[in-house]
């Protein structure tokens, strides 16, 4: 489990990132940042 702090971060950062971006407005960078979470999450998990 301990080997898996890091790529959770990540994650969570990504969603973060996705969150701001959305309240923004701005639709390209959300699906960008979910993406890259989704990602992160597949070869994670």
């Amino acid at each position: 489990m301990i080997a898996k702090i890091f790529p959770v971060a990540l994650i969570v950062l990504d969603v973060a990132a996705a969150v701001v971006y959305a309240a923004c407005g701005d639709w390209r960078r959300f699906i960008y940042w979910i993406a890259a979470a989704t990602l992160t999450a597949t070869v994670t998990f």
